[in-house]
């Protein structure tokens, strides 16, 4: 069994969804607490520039965005399935609703003036402003729902969740899917960290339900772990030949005319715009992979998902 170390921090609601699926298929991990605003060195040591939330390390491969860390978590620990057939495409489809759409309307809800006033509460000014000024560089020229019309949104989202679960535990079934994990952490977010506003979820009983159930799950063996060890792991392994590993599907496609071998970056299509650069390893139906060496980590392969991320070629520094 290989050591998953997830790098991530408490609060951080697409960190729950990994953490929760770690619990569902009771695998061990190393728990890295990271900043949950830059400066964040040795996430940056790691990943080349992306600074997102949560991602997993295994030796001296870095795998980038929930989406692609619960494809390497399936592949690792296929039983119980998160993608249980049939539906498989229609539970994807969800997602991308669920981790854009529904996530964005909880957290413009969420960080209201009276939601981001319970966060900060005890804190010294200065906190709540270099919060905003990161996720503002963030979140650069998006679109951003104003707290009002969140809401109104927010609660028609909860109503299509609670008429998925009037005959059935979970949205697809009587199992949980990747579509529960994904529409569940939003959710947990406002139940957690802005109870001031957990009002909204009463509105809809069988959601709060569905809720108790996911959080029933647990977050299996975890393991604390420290930023410094998770470096020292990486310069002491090698990153996984492609089409090896946790990534098996290694069939170049080419959409860009950018050759492997090429030095190229690849950067977030909307949250989260900081570049990582590298040698393109691998740029497949579902994933590009990146070689790149840091004084710190050693040569590492950085992997990201196709879907919501732009590939582009850059010349050498």
């Amino acid at each position: 069994m290989v050591d998953l170390i997830l790098h991530h921090y408490p609060t951080s609601p697409f960190s729950e969804k990994i953490r929760l699926i770690l619990g569902y298929k009771q695998l061990a991990w190393k728990s890295v607490v990271i900043p949950s605003i830059m400066p964040k060195p040795d996430v940056v040591a790691l990943t080349g520039g992306y600074r997102k939330t949560p991602f997993l390390q295994v030796g001296a491969d870095i795998y980038c965005d929930s989406a692609l860390i619960c494809d390497v978590l399936e592949h690792l620990q296929p039983a119980p399935s998160i993608y249980p057939e049939p539906g498989k495409g229609l539970a994807r489809t969800l997602v991308q609703w669920a981790d854009g759409t529904l996530f964005w309307a909880a957290m413009a809800h969420n960080l209201s003036p009276k939601g981001a006033a319970h966060m900060f509460a005890g804190a010294p000014p200065e906190a709540a402003k270099a919060f905003s000024e990161d996720r503002k560089a963030m979140t650069g020229s998006m679109t951003r729902l104003r707290p009002a019309d969140a809401a109104a949104a927010y609660k028609s989202y909860l109503r299509r969740l609670s008429d998925m679960l009037d005959e059935q535990p979970f949205l697809m079934g009587q199992v949980p899917c990747i579509a529960d994990f994904s529409a569940y952490h939003p959710l947990w977010f406002t139940r957690v960290r802005t109870p001031v506003l957990a009002d909204i979820l009463q509105l809809t009983p069988a959601v709060l339900d569905w809720m108790d159930r996911m959080n029933a799950i647990g977050q299996g063996n975890m393991e604390k772990f420290d930023g410094t060890r998770a470096i020292a792991a990486a310069a002491a392994a090698e990153p996984t030949a492609v089409g090896h590993g946790l990534l098996t599907d290694s069939t170049f496609q080419d959409e860009h005319g950018i050759a492997l071998g090429s030095h190229v970056s690849i950067t977030a299509e909307s949250f989260g715009p900081e570049p990582t650069e590298g040698e393109l390893m691998a740029a497949t139906r579902t994933h590009y992979t990146l070689s790149r060496t840091d004084e710190k980590a050693g040569k590492v392969h950085v992997h990201f998902p196709r879907i919501g991320y732009a590939l582009k070629a850059v010349a050498p520094a």
